[in-house]
């Protein structure tokens, strides 16, 4: 729980600073930025699985 306010925390910190300097923000549009992360996310899990089952 940690991670993610220190994550919230920083993000908003750099949303910040760069409506400040008038800069467009550094993120993805959000449905496609979120899939992103998901399918990031799920393959590492997926790697992770494979690794242990098929060379364990």
């Amino acid at each position: 729980m940690n991670e993610i306010l220190l994550a919230v925390f920083a993000g908003l910190i750099v949303g910040l600073f760069f409506s400040a300097i008038k800069l467009p923000l550094p993120a993805p549009p959000v449905l496609p930025g979120i899939m992103g992360i998901v399918g990031v996310y799920l393959g590492g899990i997926a790697y992770q699985t494979i690794v242990e089952r098929f060379f364990s």
